[in-house]
């Protein structure tokens, strides 16, 4: 149990009514989970007000509230915290009620539109492959060290990050790598963290439904370099046309990568193969499986992170040169009928071109690219006319399809999709809503050579529809189609 008021250090208060020299049990912003002796933070979230539930939490027992709105009526005994923003407060309140455990490791935050879960995720497996005892926090699980917990955001609410990240100080983490989503930012979850360093990667159309412009989606990802101290750095992409913004108010040291521009750290690709790609970097030459120009960027941003934490350039190399693909980041494997299968999480527009990109610059130009799709539902729906012309421009054929429409109609969706392609491609597209169908009908009008992308879902195994979440794997429903019908 912890003092109220050492909880509160550090949160902007505008009234407190009752005592914090209270000892609390724990901090709680869900009020189904609310015990004995706890403090309730009341958030107002898109759907659901915190506020409501005060009572009901005063009823299961707790012995402060924290609210950015005075409850009309008081209780004696209960102490009440007024404060500008729960979010805020809350993020604050979980750092300091698990003692700040990111000032005992590096932690290090990569925000962007795509390219977060590589980045983060191989910069766990380099420092484990390396001997450290590492922590991640991303879009696919948490890892304390060698031990793996389920994720359900991108960047989880703040009072599980510093749970984590306590589990990780007591393990003896030294890194931590963590993936920080724009809505994470935007909803203070990364608030009171001490992050070593931040990576930013590229910025593209997402989110839109959220942040509305893309200037405040771009402006809500520069709040982790702006939050940064002096004794952190700070690595963006230069070749991305808002890489330079991110720089502009960190105080961190100020570092860049690309392949395009004269930076800190400079990659050239030198060779492009559907096994891996050679590439120069800081004037080395260096082999990965790791396949596209995204990957290239990917790696660059890697090297920079492990040089800047203090691991030895030839032996970073030698470590990159062993990393495997992520799963749903351009996996794939080849048939028995030399089917080149791909499993991709691309999502948004400047994603799905940037795979189709790679695929085409791989092919001699007599196979087929057969790319099944779909946009998620109660989402940026903008973007889905811009999928669908991407789809259909860039490949032989393209089967629209059903991602996770959750509250939407799926055939909705796919329509909004149909209204991006031009006629001179229309001839080009099938609409199957059925997603498992929709991957046997590509696996059935693949030949030889041909190479199927499926794209959206990516490391995802499940698929949502009105809230239900069913079993559903790209890779392995892809599998299971090419073995039927090959024999």
């Amino acid at each position: 149990m912890k003092l109220l008021k050492d909880i509160l250090y550090g949160v902007g208060l505008n009234a407190v009514s009752g005592d914090t020299n209270v000892l609390i049990n724990q901090v709680h912003f869900d009020s189904r989970q609310i015990g004995m002796d706890d403090v309730f933070v009341a958030i107002k979230g898109l759907q659901v007000d915190g506020h409501q539930f005060i009572a009901k939490a005063i009823d299961a027992g707790v012995k402060a509230v924290v609210c950015e709105v005075m409850p009309e009526m008081v209780i004696n005994g209960i102490t009440y915290i007024q404060v500008k923003d729960s979010q805020q407060a809350l993020a604050v309140m979980a750092a300091n009620f698990y003692d700040n455990p990111s000032k005992n490791l590096k932690l290090v935050g990569v925000t962007g539109t795509n390219g977060k879960t590589t980045i983060s995720t191989l910069l766990y497996n380099l420092f484990k492959s390396a001997g450290y005892k590492v922590g991640l926090i991303s879009t696919i699980k948490i890892m304390v060290d060698d031990k793996e917990f389920a994720t359900t955001h991108t960047t989880p609410d703040s009072l599980t990050i510093n749970k984590c990240l306590d589990l990780m100080s007591q393990a003896g983490v030294e890194f931590c790598f963590m993936e920080v989503s724009s809505h994470g930012l935007h909803q203070k979850r990364a608030e009171g963290l001490h992050f070593q360093g931040a990576v930013f990667t590229n910025l593209s159309h997402d989110h839109l439904d959220y942040h509305k412009t893309f200037a405040a989606y771009r402006d809500t990802k520069k709040l982790l370099f702006d939050g940064l101290t002096k004794t952190a750095f700070a690595l963006t992409n230069l070749d991305d046309k808002n890489g330079a913004v991110m720089l502009q108010n960190t105080k961190a040291k100020k570092l860049s990568y690309s392949l395009k521009s004269m930076t800190d750290y400079r990659g050239q690709i030198l060779e492009r193969q559907l096994d891996g790609q050679l590439l120069k970097v800081d004037d080395s030459e260096l082999w990965t499986k790791l396949i596209g120009d995204f990957n290239a960027y990917n790696i660059l941003a890697i090297y920079a992170v492990a040089i800047e934490l203090g691991l030895e350039r030839l032996e970073v190399l030698r470590l990159i040169s062993e990393l495997q693909t992520v799963d749903g980041r351009f996996q794939y494997f080849v048939s028995k009928n030399k089917i080149t299968a791909i499993v991709d999480y691309a999502h948004t527009p400047d994603a799905l071109k940037n795979v189709l990109n790679t695929i085409n610059t791989l092919r001699t130009g007599n196979e087929k690219v057969i790319t099944v799709v779909g946009c998620g539902g109660d989402r940026d729906k903008s973007k889905r006319p811009v999928m669908g012309h991407i789809a259909s421009e860039m490949s032989q054929q393209a089967i629209f399809t059903s991602d996770n429409p959750r509250t939407e109609q799926p055939a909705t969706i796919i329509q909004e999709m149909e209204a991006g392609v031009e006629p001179q491609n229309t001839r080009k597209v099938l609409s199957i809503e059925n997603r498992r169908q929709a991957i046997r009908t590509a696996c059935k009008l693949a030949v030889a050579n041909d190479i199927i992308l499926v794209a959206g879902k990516g490391h995802e195994t499940y698929q949502e529809t009105n809230g239900v979440r069913t079993e559903f794997d790209d890779f392995k429903e892809l599998k299971i189609a090419l073995k039927e019908i090959e024999g």
